[in-house]
Formats: C-alpha cells, sequence, structure tokens
C-alpha cells in the first residue's frame, strides 16, 4: 500500500497513467532482494479482485443514460466481442500453428477489453459525458460476453459437445442466470437497507451485495461478472428520495472509490511481478501476430458496427470511435481468464506467456498514448480530485 500510495503521488506529477505505474513498480518490486513472493493467481483475481470493481464501476453508471444507448453498447459486447475473437482465433491457428481448441480459448479470453483497465484509465483522464458511458459500459458488459464465451468454448475444446442450440442454450442460461442473481441480490440489498439507518451495516450490505451477487451467480454456473454489474447497477439506481441509503450517495461513492483504488494498486502490481517471472523469448513471433491479430479484431468489433447506427439518432461520432477503438484495454480478466486454463490443453503455456505479452503491450502502449489522442481528439476533461468527479 505504501509502494501504491508513492506511485499515486510520482504519477499523477509526472502525468503518467498510474496503471503504467504500478506494473513497473510491480516488476521492480520482483527483482528487489528480500525475496518477495508476488503471486498473481486466477482465484485471487477471479473472486478477490473483481466482484468490487465491477460492482464500484457500476454504481456510476446512471441506468437512464444507459437504456438509451443500450442498442449501440449491447451490439458491440456481444457481436463485437465474438468478431474479435473469431478474427483472433482463425489468425493463431493459420499464422502460428495453433490448435483450434487453443486458438478459440486464446481468442475469447483475449477478446474483450478489460474493465479494470479501461476505467482507471478513464478516471485519471477525466472524460465525461457520453463517451465515457460507452466505453465504460461496453468494457464491462463485454467483460462479462468474454467470461461466459470463455466457459462455452472450454467446454468444447474439452470434449463436451453439445450441439449448437446447446451451445446457444448454455450461453443464453450462463448470461442471463447472471442478471437474474444480480437483481434478485440487488432487490435483497435495498430490501434489508431500509430497514436500518445505521451507517457501518448498510456499508456492510453493499459489500455482501458485490460479493454475494457474484457467489451465489457462480455458484450455479452463471456469470458471477454479470450478477455484481446488475447489483451494482441497480444500487447505482438508487438515488435521492428513492435511496434506501441513510449513509448518502457521496460518502458511498467515497467509500467504495477507496476500495477500488487498493484493489486496483494490488491487481496492477501483482501483474507486474508476474510480467518480470515471464519468459517471452521463445513466443517472440506468437506474441507479435497476437497484438497484430487483436488489434484488427478490435477495429472490425468496432467500426463497421458502429456504421450501423450512422442514419440513426444512436449515430457514434468516428471520434467517439476512434477512443472506442484504441481504448480497449486488455488486463486483469484476460489474465484471469489464461491462468485459469486446463493444464492438459494444448499449448497451455503458450497461450499464458502470449496472454501475458498482449497485456503487457495494452497497459503501456495503449495506455501511454491514450491520454495524448484524448487531448489531439478534443476529448480530454479535467482530472478529477474526489469521487463527485464519476457522478
Amino acid at each position: 500500500m505504501f509502494v501504491s500510495a508513492v506511485v499515486a503521488i510520482v504519477t499523477r506529477r509526472l502525468r503518467m497513467p498510474y496503471t503504467v505505474g504500478l506494473v513497473l513498480a510491480g516488476i521492480g518490486l520482483h527483482f528487489l532482494p528480500g525475496n518477495l513472493d508476488l503471486q498473481l493467481s486466477r482465484d485471487l483475481i477471479f473472486y478477490v479482485f473483481l466482484p468490487p470493481l465491477v460492482f464500484e464501476a457500476a454504481l456510476y453508471i446512471s441506468w437512464q443514460e444507459l437504456r438509451k444507448d443500450l442498442p449501440v453498447i449491447a451490439l458491440l459486447a456481444s457481436l463485437g466481442v465474438l468478431l474479435a475473437a473469431a478474427v483472433t482465433a482463425i489468425g493463431m491457428h493459420y499464422a502460428v500453428g495453433w490448435s483450434w481448441a487453443a486458438a478459440g480459448a486464446f481468442g475469447v479470453l483475449i477478446s474483450a477489453t478489460d474493465p479494470v483497465s479501461v476505467i482507471a484509465t478513464f478516471k485519471e483522464a477525466g472524460v465525461q459525458g457520453r463517451l465515457r458511458l460507452l466505453v465504460e459500459a461496453e468494457s464491462l458488459l463485454n467483460d462479462g460476453t468474454a467470461a461466459v464465451g470463455f466457459v462455452v468454448v472450454l467446454g468444447l475444446a474439452t470434449g463436451g459437445n453439445r450441439g449448437a442450440w446447446g451451445t446457444v442454450i448454455e450461453f443464453l442460461l450462463t448470461f442471463g442466470g447472471g442478471v437474474l442473481c444480480g437483481a434478485i441480490v440487488g432487490f435483497a440489498l435495498k430490501l434489508f437497507a431500509s430497514r436500518t439507518d445505521d451507517q457501518v451495516v448498510e456499508i456492510t450490505f453493499t459489500a455482501l451485495a458485490a460479493y454475494g451477487s457474484f457467489f451465489l451467480a457462480e455458484r450455479f454456473h452463471f456469470s458471477g461478472v454479470l450478477a455484481s454489474l446488475t447489483a451494482g447497477l441497480m444500487t447505482g439506481s438508487y438515488r435521492g428520495a428513492d435511496s434506501p441509503f441513510a449513509v448518502g450517495r457521496e460518502r458511498l461513492e467515497a467509500i467504495w472509490d477507496y476500495v477500488a483504488f487498493v484493489v486496483n494498486s494490488l491487481i496492477f502490481l501483482l501483474i507486474g511481478a508476474r510480467e518480470a517471472q515471464q519468459h517471452f523469448g521463445a513466443v517472440w513471433l506468437a506474441v507479435l501476430v497476437a497484438i497484430v491479430l487483436v488489434t484488427l479484431g478490435r477495429a472490425l468489433a468496432i467500426y463497421p458496427l458502429c456504421a450501423l447506427f450512422v442514419r440513426t439518432e444512436l449515430k457514434v461520432s468516428v471520434r467517439h470511435q476512434h477512443v472506442l477503438f484504441w481504448g480497449g484495454l486488455r488486463g486483469a480478466l484476460a489474465l484471469a481468464l489464461a491462468l485459469g486454463l486446463p493444464p492438459n490443453l494444448p499449448q497451455h503455456d503458450e497461450i499464458i506467456a502470449v496472454s501475458f505479452a498482449v497485456v503487457a503491450f495494452s497497459i503501456f502502449a495503449q495506455g501511454l498514448t491514450m491520454r495524448p489522442l484524448l487531448r489531439r481528439l478534443g476529448e480530454l476533461g479535467e482530472r478529477p480530485t474526489s469521487g463527485k468527479a464519476h457522478s
């Protein structure tokens, strides 16, 4: 935490993305004497870090605003993810020679933009308005799509042949079940919060909503990410007289801002430490091909699909499309899925190494150039100084 606080101070003065500074600090910590055993695991990311981060991000999304752009966001987060995954999978199979099972799993896990990286970057840049809603909401929803798709692809890769209809039904059940679990927990949260004016208890209920919705969904093999997202949206939609919270919205957001800071700090420090342990020499060609394919897949997921809305009131400006394309950062979710691959999957070690390399490229290349791009496009906002800047 001391390292995280120092990195926050230094990166703010250098006007460098906080996530980049944390990854560099994590790499440095790995080489310090004293044998700091900093380990990043799939369970740590998935069950400890992801629920509060998804919940916190959803708190700031207005359902009224989200509903207006939901057709655009839903298309990008569904068909867009599938297009990006297909481009990457086909390319890795034919260009690198990976098996279809390995290429398919990698294509899905790396296709979704990661809400942890995206939201951290946009918070620092002070981006507001429709652009921020599009980028953050799309990253949250396609996060859920990728997690669900990964389970389906992995089932097919390991011999679970359910047929086309069986695969579609499984996808819909996993997706819909996650939303249902989040809605149930979100409703229960409001019910319990309205029965008390103890602010500490209310904060405890929000933490239970973040983790409880996630674990409930995962218990029934639904999407925990979508459950936490739904619970967060429901909690964030309680405003003014409709809010059951005596703690007040500003204080609630301030507390969750701190939770997000702590979890983000730990994630990117651990990513840096794990990056330092990777050996990319044997997979350098696969890494270069993967970076090109992932970038191309993201472009095909954004520009053609946004063109479908060009003659409607939901038209996405070309400037916003550029930000959606380059703002598609990869991060913790891709690494969690890669680290959770079964050991007997073909090219298992190569997938993990290439995933870490693509995430490193995303954090450094895209993260360091995002602010200049936003400035050039005239979308750079004021750097937020408190949680109020999210509202």
